[in-house]
């Protein structure tokens, strides 16, 4: 039986948890923290194992690198004795933003493990979420495609070459801060003119919601759907107006851009 093991039950890798949950059984998940508090209440909501970093690097087939980047150094340099001492094969998959797979290789001592270097975001923990992934050279296909199937409960799997793994976490994985803001902002203008703010906030989610879905299941462009919805002299086009006045689109653009810069050191 395949085992799972989150080092880390944060933001990332509890949504990552919540998402094997549904594709595998979750008593062969094990799940670790340096904060024990958070790994056990995450573990006892899920019917998975809280245990420790060391158990984990024992014994799971998968193990899950879900510390923050200025940490991980010192993590893989805790586990790694117990990593060159197996004798069973095993993947390693981190989420740590801006950690190269050239330099997970070296944090492991150089032993060329089987390595995936991903990107999810929250909206892993209901099904909805996106994770880039990509893979070393020592990853064998049958391991590929197992992460795949115990992972296809998180929602979309992209692979992406890994120079563009910053450039896609400043859509996909800042993005749903982006989106939370502009939520926020349309219920916010709702209330203004007079909704109750359950009923702005209802509305705001619903019209996003269903306007991301109709871009996908229709294949057309953003533009031309918001064409269709500006009639002439109408009152949607003067709140486009206003958006452009304001610099909306080039403060979204400016806002990915930052975000991908700040994770390449720029």
């Amino acid at each position: 039986m395949t085992t799972f093991g989150s080092i880390g039950t944060g933001n990332m890798g509890g949504a990552l948890a919540q998402a094997l949950c549904t594709s595998i059984d979750p008593k062969t998940l094990y799940l670790t923290d340096h904060i024990s508090a958070l790994s056990e209440a995450l573990a006892e909501k899920l019917g998975a194992n809280a245990t420790t970093s060391s158990d984990i690097a024992q014994n799971c087939d998968y193990i899950l690198l879900g510390v923050k980047p200025q940490y991980m150094a010192g993590m893989l340099n805790e586990i790694s004795p117990i990593l060159a001492a197996r004798t069973t094969p095993f993947v390693l998959v981190s989420m740590a933003g801006g950690v190269t797979l050239a330099q997970l290789e070296t944090m492991t001592g150089g032993h060329g493990y089987p390595i995936i270097r991903i990107m999810p975001n929250t909206p892993c923990s209901i099904g909805k979420g996106a994770i880039m992934y990509h893979p070393n050279s020592a990853i064998t296909p049958e391991q590929l495609d197992g992460f795949l199937n115990a992972f296809q409960g998180a929602g979309m799997l992209t692979p992406i070459a890994e120079n563009l793994i910053n450039a896609g976490t400043a859509v996909s994985g800042c993005g749903p801060a982006y989106v939370d803001l502009f939520i926020e902002a349309l219920a916010d203008g709702g209330v203004s003119c007079g909704l109750s703010r359950k009923q702005a906030m209802d509305l705001a989610c619903a019209t996003l919601i269903g306007s991301a879905q109709l871009i996908i299941d229709s294949g057309r462009h953003p533009g031309d759907l918001k064409d269709a919805v500006c009639s002439p002299a109408g009152s949607t086009i003067q709140g486009v107006r206003a958006l452009e006045a304001g610099g909306f689109r080039s403060t979204v653009i400016e806002a990915v851009i930052a975000a991908c810069n700040m994770m390449e050191g720029k």
